[in-house]
């Protein structure tokens, strides 16, 4: 009987084999977890395990801090963010000093604490090339805060983040995310009025005997607005806007709406937004609008601003100085309607400047900043770079909640006002005195594809 003979492969070609399988086992299920995440998730960390903070705060269960979130339906990614690992982030911006020239700003008495500047001078500050002419930007009456808390403002002098509640609108949300040298790098700095420092104390989360205040990471400035503007949303766009003057010696700043809570290290938000993209500031584009006419029209549909009068006023001025809608031609910048409620700024020349002319024109007609952003950005001759990033970063970099609904007794919180009913605009919205057409007519038109812009 024969013998049965077999042959068999050398190992090293089953170890060929074998090596190319699994390279390409792991190349697919690389490409397929990079597709998954590059779809759902807006942002990547190089070091994923950097070391965060524990939790910061915690809050009696009666203040409801984290109460009526705001749903978001976006659940895909089409631009996401890369961060740079946390350590060399927080070295760059530790040895980062900005070089350009400060601006020199107006001193003087006024009864407002931004002027009340008439159209003509307002535009006058729009030509800035001059580094020795002085801008006017507010504080032409004294920021009413404490010496102590003043002193802690001028010493923060690398990154800031601000916030502010008045007439008691939101809850204090401490921050997530935060590596363990962000706390000695970052200020974080929330300014509120009486009404809301007694909701604060309402709740024991502050001394009524104390005179410095602190809730977590938050520093809570008192700020006596009877000294300011009646209006507290009016009161908010002081630090909103001019962080730059309250906070000279910071390099950084990044303003948090106090309806929002940031998930993210201010650090890793700034390194990647601003100094990555060699940007002055950085804002998310609006999630619906892209014309500044919608943005105006939507605030008149929903009442966000009662006196519609004023409202058309304000847009027919911005129209008549040449306020133009937006097309391909104004790219990079793909819309000229942000959601403000996060904003990311490298205090230098640029971005100071436009805080303060955007300043100017908030006082001079309403608190509703998104109205002159495209024509100040547009406007200026001081060119100021903006990275307008996406809506969906937007929503993975911090939750937005809604506003209080009761005030801290537990009553139905009642909107600040002084009428309750609105003024209708006069009905000569496209025409003037029976003559077509209003100020706007030509920017309408070309919003609308009625006419090219010639």
């Amino acid at each position: 009987m024969g013998r049965l003979i077999t042959t068999t492969k050398p190992l090293i070609l089953y170890s060929k084999l074998l090596c190319f399988s699994l390279l390409y086992l792991f190349t697919t299920l690389f490409l397929a977890l990079y597709t998954t995440l590059s779809h759902s998730k807006c942002f990547f960390r190089s070091s994923p395990l950097d070391p965060l903070q524990n939790s910061l705060f915690s809050y009696p269960s009666s203040y409801g801090e984290h109460k009526y979130a705001v749903p978001t339906s976006r659940s895909t990614c089409t631009s996401p963010v890369f961060f740079s690992d946390y350590l060399d982030v927080v070295n760059e911006i530790k040895s980062f000093r900005e070089t350009n020239r400060p601006l020199r700003y107006v001193k003087g008495n006024a009864d407002t604490f931004g002027g009340n500047l008439s159209t003509l001078t307002r535009f006058s500050y729009f030509n800035h090339q001059n580094h020795n002419t002085e801008v006017l930007c507010g504080f032409l009456k004294k920021f009413p805060v404490s010496d102590s808390d003043r002193i802690a403002m001028e010493q923060c002098d690398s990154v800031v983040v601000v916030s502010a509640i008045f007439n008691d609108h939101d809850k204090i949300r401490q921050p997530k995310g935060l590596g363990f040298n962000t706390l000695h790098e970052v200020c974080f700095f929330m300014f509120v009025d009486d009404v809301t420092l007694k909701g604060l104390q309402h709740h024991g989360l502050i001394s009524i005997n104390s005179t410095e205040y602190k809730i977590g990471v938050w520093r809570i400035v008192k700020v006596a607005k009877e000294n300011l503007y009646q209006n507290p949303a009016m009161n908010g766009v002081i630090p909103k806007y001019l962080v730059h003057r309250l906070f000279p010696n910071s390099q950084f700043s990044i303003w948090v709406d106090a309806k929002m809570q940031l998930m993210v290290d201010p650090l890793l938000l700034i390194h990647s937004l601003v100094i990555s993209d060699d940007v002055d500031m950085a804002i998310s584009k609006h999630p619906y609008y892209v014309h500044t006419m919608e943005e105006a029209m939507a605030t008149a549909r929903w009442k966000k601003l009662l006196d519609v009068n004023a409202l058309k006023m304000q847009m027919e001025t911005y129209c008549e100085n040449g306020l133009q809608p937006w097309t391909p031609e104004k790219q990079p910048y793909e819309s000229d309607v942000p959601d403000s409620a996060l904003i990311l700024r490298r205090h230098g020349l640029g971005s100071n400047l436009f805080s303060c002319l955007i300043f100017n024109e908030l006082e001079a007609f309403n608190p509703r900043d998104q109205l002159p952003f495209a024509f100040v950005r547009d406007k200026m001759k001081q060119k100021v770079k903006i990275n307008m990033f996406e809506v969906e970063v937007f929503e993975q970099v911090a939750v937005e909640y809604r506003h209080n609904l009761k005030s801290s007794d537990g009553t139905t919180m009642k909107k600040v006002s002084s009428s309750g009913r609105t003024k209708r605009a006069h009905p000569d919205l496209l025409y003037v005195n029976g003559s077509c057409c209003s100020k706007c007519q030509k920017y309408l038109s070309i919003m609308w594809g009625e006419s090219s812009n010639d």
